[in-house]
């Protein structure tokens, strides 16, 4: 053998508990892969939890003085802040009759801002003796995501097959801002009807869409951007009929579900004016939360770029963005995942470049494209890339609990909002 010749390296196995492990994962495995789907998804689920519960109890140990409990609060009162807060105002005392005004006389910050469903079932929850009502929210943000992502994946699963679909659950449950879910925010509530009117919408049953359509405009500020969204597909479908075979009775159906889409968007806002006497009630009350001023479309985006990159760089970000976002959504796996669900992403995206004051909150504000996660989990079927990406995940999600949820006073005072 002379010293050019290359060594052969030993073959090295593992050992003996190293197999057993490996064995035993991989038996376990099989064993998951032949449990009912419904039983896999909301094991999956439960897992996303559990992870968000870990982290949210490490980060509560974290908590230093801050404007509602003691330093180092146990989990229970750590995920009674923020906006958590204001429906418990709600849900103890209802909306107020008349807006609050400051000596300005500008409006100041209300209850007004919070759609009422979730805090309304939370309230009459709490008419049951034994639970107190913060008990019982978080009750309703557990429930209700658990049944949220079996509806996601029921939604999914007519644009993929059982193993994407149950990817793309998961990328949605492990997603940077999920432990959003399990705190009494309306977060999850949206989700469950945001994904039902979707699901409904996709197998065509517009009528039967219609009052879930209703309850998830009242649930969370997405009717404008869904009645958005069905207008488009009304023309779609519109200018396909022939080649698609939609029938009138179809066309008309979809129709009638676009105008209660319209109702629904206008709905909150009219009941705002009708309990205060105040016709701009809700937008005002949303101008405040948005840092008061007059609302422009489009114009916080680039007032953001220029506080983020410059005046020149500024102009041009929001325009990249745009670009981008449109390149994204015309590639082939955002197209695979249907008409119904890309139709959806793009005018919330039109939606949030509209009407959304670019700030912390708006890592929250891209839960509703939960589309996407079916997009990109269809981008690749290896399983180095998928746990990967679930890994990146949960790791963006302690940074995103560590970095907003936990209060840390900035030195002007107060803190980013999550």
């Amino acid at each position: 053998m002379t010293a050019d010749t290359e060594r052969v390296p030993q073959e090295v196995r593992p050992t003996g508990l190293h197999a057993a492990l490996g064995r035993w994962v991989r038996g376990a495995a099989g064993r998951f892969k032949e449990l009912p789907w419904w039983v896999q998804v909301l094991a999956v689920y439960a897992a996303s939890r559990v992870t968000s519960f870990c982290i949210l109890s490490a980060a509560a140990l974290q908590q230093g003085t801050n404007p509602w409990f003691p330093p180092v609060p146990d989990y229970w009162h750590f995920v009674q802040i923020w906006d958590s807060e204001w429906y418990g105002r709600i849900v103890q005392n209802g909306y107020p009759s008349v807006l609050p005004h400051a000596a300005t006389g500008e409006v100041e910050q209300n209850s007004w801002a919070f759609y009422p469903v979730f805090p309304l079932l939370v309230r009459a929850l709490a008419g049951i003796p034994g639970m107190p009502w913060q008990a019982w929210a978080q009750v309703v943000a557990l429930l209700a995501g658990f049944a949220a992502a079996v509806v996601l994946y029921r939604l999914f699963r007519h644009r993929a097959d059982h193993a994407d679909a149950l990817w793309g659950v998961a990328l949605v449950a492990f997603f940077p801002i999920s432990a959003i879910l399990q705190i009494p925010y309306a977060e999850s509530l949206g989700l469950l009807f945001l994904a039902w009117a979707l699901l409904w919408i996709v197998e065509r049953r517009y009528l039967s869409a219609i009052p879930v359509v209703v309850v998830m405009a009242l649930t969370r500020p997405v009717g404008v951007p869904f009645a958005l969204m069905i207008g488009m597909l009304f023309l779609v479908r519109l200018a396909r009929r022939r080649a698609e075979g939609t029938t009138p009775g179809e066309l008309g159906r979809l129709f009638a579900l676009g105008i209660a889409a319209v109702a629904a968007a206008m709905a909150w806002p009219a009941i705002a004016w009708m309990a205060t006497g105040q016709p701009d009630a809700y937008t005002a009350t949303e101008t405040v939360w948005r840092g008061g001023g007059t609302l422009i479309p489009f114009l916080p985006w680039f007032d953001t770029g220029q506080y983020l990159f410059g005046p020149a760089l500024g102009l041009v970000a929001p325009v990249a963005l745009v670009a981008l976002a449109a390149l994204y959504f015309t590639s082939a796996h955002v197209r695979r995942i249907g008409l119904e669900m890309e139709m959806w992403c793009v005018a919330y995206v039109v939606y949030l470049l509209a009407f959304l004051h670019p700030q912390t909150s708006t890592f929250r504000m891209m839960l509703p494209l939960f589309p996407l996660a079916l997009a990109a989990a269809g981008l690749s079927s290896s399983r180095a890339y998928r746990w990967a990406t679930l890994v990146l995940f949960v790791l963006l999600q302690i940074v995103w609990v560590v970095w907003l949820w936990v209060w840390a006073q900035l030195p002007g005072g107060g803190d980013w909002p999550p």
